[in-house]
């Protein structure tokens, strides 16, 4: 019987359930909003400048969130179970250090790849088992090894800036893919996004993500593997990560140990703003789609129109604070009240 009730509970968690038809509104009308910042920002461009549409200006924008959007998408399933990784950037460093210190000592590209994807498992495992394993917060897990593996990034490079890769992959960055204005990261940001999108809404695997974020308590009594899952993702994450570093490298044609130091919260900012909650349970990668080009777009447009750098920062943290806020309103609201209600039993046991 109770096996039977969890089921009942994951079904109207899963914010894809046909039994949550609020949450499905909520959140096209979050998409749609999303869409209205976007055309907003496209609008804006324009009239700052004539170049703004141009391809090459698209080029430049997809360069600019590219490799950001790609480590935003297994943190998106992240932060929908439940927890949070902080070592995205961290691990996109260390990988990018990983591929320049197994070139200068004579590795072949060929080889250094898949090495590099199979480290970036290995750190994805280790935030994995401190968290199912030994039981310890993400946050603070995910917030030592950012600084863990910063620091064995420049353990392997130290000062050293390594830039002599073949052409043949450092072209990567600087030529967009053939008869489109795209960079290749932004196109292999798309399949992914097609990808992550069929497993997290389509299939029982993203069903159970979206249980977990829900009431992980409740999933794991309905026979869903909770610590299994999560383990899995903070792999995920680590490959993916690891395959934004080689990227990253590639297209900046440059290894040193500090690449991409402070992305992590780039990466975060666009989870948010599509739209994710951050008490985990629900999210769509359609969101984080809208979210990155939003986020390209809107620093493109600032760029063009001479929006002082200096001051970017205030308008994606009210950004940021928005996406925070409005979708997760609800949730807000019902702690606030629950804290409330005990509060007033609490003096009414005194009193």
């Amino acid at each position: 019987m109770l096996q039977a009730e969890t089921f009942e509970l994951k079904d109207d968690l899963h914010p894809e359930s046909g039994k949550n038809h609020l949450d499905i509104r909520s959140f096209l009308r979050w998409e749609s909003g999303l869409g209205i910042v976007l055309v907003a920002s496209l609008v804006i461009g324009t009239l700052a400048s004539s170049q703004f549409l141009s391809s090459a200006n698209f080029f430049n924008i997809g360069l600019s969130v590219g490799d950001i959007a790609i480590m935003a998408l297994p943190l998106t399933l992240i932060v929908i179970s439940g927890e949070i990784d902080l070592s995205v950037a961290s691990t996109l460093g260390l990988s990018s250090s990983l591929l320049g210190y197994l070139w200068i000592h004579g590795w072949p590209i060929q080889l250094i790849l898949p090495v590099v994807l199979v480290v970036g498992a290995l750190l994805g495992f280790i935030n994995g088992f401190l968290v199912t394993k030994l039981g310890l917060p993400s946050l603070a897990v995910t917030i030592g090894t950012l600084t863990l593996y910063r620091g064995i990034a420049l353990i392997l490079l130290g000062s050293n800036i390594v830039s002599n890769f073949p052409a043949s992959y450092t072209t990567i960055g600087v030529t967009p893919i053939p008869g489109t204005p795209l960079p290749w990261s932004v196109g292999i940001f798309l399949v992914l996004a097609l990808i992550f999108g069929v497993v997290a809404h389509f299939t029982p695997l993203g069903r159970s993500i979206f249980a977990i974020g829900s009431n992980a308590e409740a999933a794991a009594y309905s026979g869903i593997k909770v610590k299994q899952i999560k383990m899995r993702l903070y792999i995920l994450s680590g490959v993916i990560c690891s395959l934004a570093g080689i990227l990253f490298t590639f297209r900046l044609a440059t290894a040193e140990y500090d690449n991409a130091t402070g992305l992590e919260l780039n990466a975060v900012s666009i989870v948010l703003l599509a739209g994710v909650s951050i008490f985990g349970g629900r999210g769509t990668i359609l969101g984080v789609v809208l979210a990155a080009a939003t986020v390209g777009a809107i620093g493109n447009a600032l760029l063009l129109a001479n929006f002082p750098q200096q001051a970017m920062g205030l308008i994606f943290g009210g950004l940021l604070l928005i996406s925070v806020f409005v979708p997760n309103a609800r949730e807000l609201a019902l702690r606030f009240k629950g804290q409330l209600s005990k509060g007033r039993l609490v003096g009414s046991h005194r009193g």
